[in-house]
């Protein structure tokens, strides 16, 4: 494989681009800072195909990088992949406004193959090549230039292994007949919607205790202004208000500005200054949370009742096996909400009874619900047993 130099100008990447555009696939991966900003900082692309790879500096003076990003989210007939890929993806949409498609993640297809539910990529390499990553340069400032020789290579490193490891995994998927359970996973993680910063939402990411909809109201108003103050500010939105203070501000309203120096977790300046008062205004202005905007509670479902809860405990043991059994990630067949949602009743819109989840675990999972299906040891180990037609 022919290794470039670190890309630095447009011709050099509009040729290497060109290059890529007429291959079956490339592999894709970044180094960014987002510690002190709110939008990640891209610091460094590199990418391959099976015949070469580069990387390429973003922070370069003058780089267009409108054909890498052409090659990205236009180019449909080059497949992107991507290991854990969810924090390149979402770069690559905060640049276009779109996600890199088609695109396959080689975490989601470990899960399909047995090899955990969120494989790394240094033990990726060692299980597929054999070779020992060296992640020295793991902690590197990638904003700080120049960057030495050895942090390029080990960068390079990730999507050179990745463009060998990835045939290597496709043509186990196609011996195993898996590779057609991926495909809604893939779909998934290329939803722009997983990847948009809507301050209308940001107040789920705060765990509050309590459902009154006049706090919630709060909240949701309190976390869009932070939001919005902290993207203006490209602050990280804990570095303007924390999630404890910001669920505390809900719960006990400050009545006037005043009050905002005796709040623990903000500055006494607040009591005076304007942050503070744009604060004051999301307060004023908040609104109970209605009905349908309530998030689920956290507890069991609705109606479950203690035998519902029985039956859910169950259906988590019978995945269990069932993913031993096969040698796939318990989660790529089921995930707990749908099986608590099946014991409490449910049996629409669930993944887990359509497709391929419905032929490897659904029907068993029905069965077990509906009294047809049981457990038993043998020689030791766990199995179901089919209940005698009665």
């Amino acid at each position: 494989m022919h290794i470039h130099d670190l890309i630095t100008d447009s011709a050099s990447l509009a040729n290497l681009c060109h290059r890529l555009s007429d291959a079956a696939f490339i592999t894709v991966d970044t180094e960014f800072m987002r510690e002190n900003s709110y939008w990640p900082e891209l610091c460094l692309i590199q990418i391959a195909d099976e015949n070469e790879a580069a990387a390429i500096d973003p922070m370069a003076d003058g780089i267009d990088l409108k054909p890498l990003l052409d090659l990205l989210v236009e180019n449909e007939d080059v497949l992107k992949v991507f290991h854990a890929g969810g924090q390149d993806i979402e770069i690559v949409y905060n640049l276009t406004g779109k996600t890199p498609y088609p695109l396959f993640d080689t975490q989601i297809a470990a899960m399909a193959l047995g090899q955990g539910e969120q494989i790394g990529y240094q033990n990726l390499v060692e299980t597929y090549l054999g070779i020992a990553v060296d992640k020295g340069a793991r902690f590197t400032d990638w904003s700080r230039r120049p960057l030495d020789k050895r942090q390029i290579e080990y960068a390079i490193g990730d999507v050179t292994h990745l463009s060998v490891i990835f045939p290597k995994m496709l043509d186990r998927l196609r011996k195993t007949g898996r590779g057609a359970w991926l495909d809604q996973e893939m779909e998934r993680i290329a939803d722009p919607a997983n990847y948009r910063n809507d301050p209308e939402e940001s107040w789920r990411r705060v765990r509050i205790a309590g459902r009154k909809p006049e706090v919630l109201g709060r909240l949701k108003a309190l976390a869009r202004w932070r939001e919005i103050e902290a993207q203006g500010k490209d602050l990280p939105r804990g570095r303007i208000v924390k999630d404890e203070t910001l669920a505390d501000l809900a719960g006990s309203p400050p009545k006037k500005q005043a009050d905002l120096a005796r709040v623990r977790g903000l500055s006494a300046a607040w009591a005076q200054n304007d942050i503070g008062a744009r604060l004051m205004a999301a307060l004023e202005g908040a609104k109970p949370m209605s009905t349908d905007e309530m998030p689920p509670r956290d507890d069991r479902k609705p109606g479950m009742g203690k035998e519902g809860a029985l039956v859910a405990d169950l259906l988590k043991l019978l995945l269990k096996i069932r993913a031993r059994d096969i040698d796939v990630a318990a989660k790529l067949l089921a995930r707990t909400e749908e099986l608590e949602a099946l014991a409490a009743g449910q049996r629409e819109g669930l993944a887990m009874l359509e497709g391929w989840r419905y032929d490897q675990f659904g029907k068993d999972a029905l069965a077990l619900v509906e009294g047809r299906l049981g457990f038993a040891v043998k020689n030791g180990r766990l199995k179901m047993t089919r209940a005698e037609e009665e």
